[in-house]
């Protein structure tokens, strides 16, 4: 019985695939949360097929299928992408041309055929991380020359944090008009839900990153699972994860059904 690993972000919407697949005979393993776990397990232990979806957090999908395809005890492992809004799997397309996409209704004669195409050689994507080390802090927090930065109780060596930064950025630690971008400070668990409500209201205006020390250099009770476990009580969903320096990282926030949940 072939093993299909599927992915995808809400567990409500994962049932529909789970039975058909189940249905048509596939062992078909899930979790709803990405654990960085999973993937020394799926190079242990591989799958037959991984099964993606990309009609939530497209962004995530890819970045996992490129992770794959880094290793060689996954990288020929066939990938099937399902759904999604066609810019989002063209944008797909471009990174993994070789991977199988297709709608819902045709999940099964994809994954049938993919199964069956022995895959010699595939297409292996820059990884994420080497995509991005050349820019800089700002850059990768949307920071631009002549833009306001709203500061919620940053540490006081903000500065050295966000390194070289373009001309002209004003930073504002009163909320007294909407930035384009709002950096919010998380030092510890505690203060976590207080927080994100204080900085919600905000989100449909500004680029929410929520940042907190990592987790040999911060109080250790803060991670990338409470950060985003916190915030979907809050009807907020993340989109994109950025490594800020040596010692902070943030995760990108948006309001749940907003296309910039979507991206």
């Amino acid at each position: 019985m072939p093993r299909i690993r599927l992915i995808h972000w809400k567990a409500a919407e994962a049932v529909r695939y789970l039975e058909r697949l189940r249905s048509a005979d596939y062992q078909t393993d899930y979790s709803e949360q990405f654990e960085p776990g999973l993937l020394p397990e799926w190079r242990q232990s591989p799958p037959n097929a991984f099964v993606i979806d990309l009609s939530r957090l497209p962004s995530h999908g890819r970045e996992i299928a490129i992770m794959l395809r880094q290793s060689p005890a996954t990288r020929n492992v066939p990938l099937v992408f399902c759904e999604g809004e066609p810019e989002k799997v063209e944008r797909t397309k471009t990174d993994l041309p070789d991977a199988a996409y297709c709608t819902f209704r045709g999940l099964l004669p994809t994954l049938k055929k993919a199964l069956a195409r022995r895959v010699e050689t595939v297409v292996i994507p820059t990884a994420m991380m080497d995509r991005y080390a050349t820019r800089t802090a700002a850059q990768k927090l949307g920071i631009k020359a002549g833009s306001s930065v709203l500061l919620v109780d940053p540490p006081q060596d903000y500065l050295r944090v966000l390194g070289e930064l373009p001309p002209e950025v004003e930073f504002i630690e009163e909320d007294t008009s909407r930035a384009p971008v709002t950096l919010c400070f998380v030092h510890s668990a505690a203060e976590l839900p207080e927080m994100l409500s204080r900085v919600r209201a905000g989100v449909a205006q500004s680029r929410l990153w929520i940042l907190w020390k990592k987790g040999k250099t911060g109080p250790g009770d803060v991670s990338e699972r409470l950060v985003r476990e916190n915030a979907l009580e809050l009807g907020l969903v993340d989109y994109k994860v950025c490594s800020v320096n040596a010692v902070w990282t943030g995760m990108l926030f948006a309001l749940k059904g907003s296309s910039r949940s979507r991206a």
